[in-house]
């Protein structure tokens, strides 16, 4: 995929003008220069973009042009334009108190619930948390997505409610508002289905468009890496890792990031109801330590950045401390009242079945990719563009990698009410498990990317 190396000067987006076209364009020659490996000026790209958030520009050719930019790649420079682009086609978010304004997101895993956890847990620290967050992607679970497993909760925040939360809370998770990035929205779901998600150009577009129009002080990142990621290497997890610090920076945003495992799930809960209850045991000062460790490490990098006279290891602490008081798990009550949700009503969850092991030995591999795709065969991730999810399905992993088990032991659980959607994910499962004889090499955590 190409990635440029080169540091791009900011342009206040609010003050970016596009040159006046001297001829029409046409999007078929736009996606035809891409398909042949062509680099796009800034009027292409955004004649592509503000074309599709307006209507003009159909989804089909907008696909095409997806696939294109897939399987060509972009430029540094195309980068930040498309980035640009995005943002242009609606407005910003505005500050509502003198509280630093900071934000996490993460390029998506199996299990990944951070976000639940930290966004009230930083709330809680006397920073602003205006998270706007998306839907599930690929084979991975979307936040929205997991909130909406509980009762009545609303990811349709307008812009004013939204406001009015973050001044009384510190925090809200919503979706995209009709003002606030409208092409990413449409480009999201686009992509969710043709097949276009692992692009460093298209996800770097579609995460800094959203954070730097959140109008941030700070953000933290999580680049996933492994076989339940988007990009499965290392060297593409630095690749992504360097394009968003990159955007974050030019525009005027302190950017860090994590690269981080994903061989595995994070934690033992795939499945938006399951990884809401997990992310409450973890307020409440239980569930899983790596789900508890990698949300105190990405807070912790937010609150270093923005005190550098704090040392990582105070922040950590402080963050600690507050996770431990109940706190936080208050302050997730309190933004799911606001949001309509209710808090107190249990989660429906599906049928409980068991996934025993084949063999004897340790677990050495779990092929992220089939995982997600039992999930989805369950109902648990979208097929189409705009299909509704069953929030009650997902697993429960018993075991992690490494780890020794019997014949006959459980590995996981699956969970599922229909008997044929079951039976589908219980065969992409046996597919996805590896059983043997031998020493698992796995990677840490996580690690740093740069500076």
């Amino acid at each position: 995929m190409r990635v440029g190396n080169g540091m791009l000067g900011f342009v206040g987006m609010s003050e970016s003008v596009v040159k006046e076209r001297s001829e029409p364009m046409i999007p078929a020659v736009v996606i035809a220069k891409k398909r042949d490996r062509g680099s796009l000026s800034s009027e292409e790209i955004d004649f592509m973009i503000s074309g599709y958030a307006k209507g003009e520009i159909p989804d089909y050719q907008m696909a095409a042009m997806a696939m294109a930019i897939y399987i060509q790649g972009m430029d540094s420079r195309e980068i930040a334009d498309l980035t640009d682009a995005m943002i242009r086609s609606g407005n910003r978010l505005k500050r509502v108190s003198d509280r630093p304004r900071v934000d996490k997101h993460s390029t998506g895993g199996l299990g990944d619930k951070t976000s639940l956890i930290l966004a009230p847990l930083l709330a809680c620290c006397d920073l602003d948390v205006p998270m706007i967050s998306g839907r599930g992607l690929g084979i991975t679970g979307g936040t929205l997505d997991k909130l909406e497993a509980i009762p009545g909760f609303r990811c349709n925040l307008t812009e004013e409610e939204s406001e009015h939360q973050l001044r009384r809370l510190g925090c809200f998770i919503t979706g995209t508002t009709e003002g606030l990035v409208p092409a990413d929205k449409k480009l999201y779901a686009l992509r969710d289905v043709t097949g276009t998600v692992p692009s460093i150009a298209l996800i770097t577009s579609s995460i800094m468009s959203k954070k730097i129009a959140e109008t941030l002080d700070a953000l933290v990142l999580d680049v996933k890496c492994g076989s339940g990621a988007f990009l499965g290497t290392d060297e593409q997890a630095e690749a992504l890792a360097a394009s968003l610090i990159s955007n974050g920076e030019r525009a005027g945003v302190k950017t860090v990031a994590l690269i981080t495992d994903m061989d595995q799930p994070l934690g033992e809960m795939v499945g938006n109801a399951l990884e809401v209850k997990e992310s409450i045991d973890v307020l409440e000062g239980r569930g899983p330590k790596p789900v508890r460790d990698l949300t105190i490490e990405l807070g912790a990098r937010l609150v270093h950045t923005l005190d550098r006279t704090l040392s990582l290891g105070d922040a950590r602490l402080r963050l600690s401390q507050v996770l431990d008081s109940g706190q936080a798990r208050e302050r997730f009550e309190a933004m799911v009242s606001s949001q309509g949700g209710e808090i107190g009503k249990p989660l429906r969850v599906g049928k409980n079945r068991p996934f025993l092991s084949p063999s004897h030995g340790k677990l050495l591999s779990i092929d992220g990719q089939k995982m997600g795709q039992a999930v989805i065969a369950m109902g648990g991730g979208r097929k189409i563009a705009g299909e509704a999810i069953d929030p009650s399905v997902g697993m429960r992993l018993r075991k992690r990698l490494g780890e020794e088990v019997g014949e006959g032991e459980e590995l996981l659980q699956l969970h599922c009410d229909d008997d044929t959607k079951a039976e589908q994910a219980m065969a992409l499962v046996s597919e996805a498990i590896r059983v043997g004889e031998g020493e698992w090499d796995g990677r840490a955590l996580w690690r740093t990317y740069g500076s």
